[in-house]
């Protein structure tokens, strides 16, 4: 997943902070986009859909300017 996020947006900021309890959460411009704990039976996303969750949030950010 880290390969294919900074391959998407070599330009930005990505940061991967391990951590335990099983908590698996993601943020983009600090908002919440996909967090395991709100998933039912598929705890971690499949190909491409953070990419495509990250670029829903830009899209809606770019629509409020």
């Amino acid at each position: 997943m880290e390969t294919e996020l900074k391959a998407s947006y070599p330009d930005s900021n990505i940061k991967l902070i391990e951590g335990g309890g099983g908590i698996f959460d993601v943020t983009c411009n600090g908002k919440l986009i996909y967090s395991k704990q709100n998933i039912e039976g598929q705890p971690f996303p499949k190909e491409g859909e953070i990419t495509r969750l990250i670029e829903q949030e830009m899209n809606l950010c770019a629509r409020a300017r």
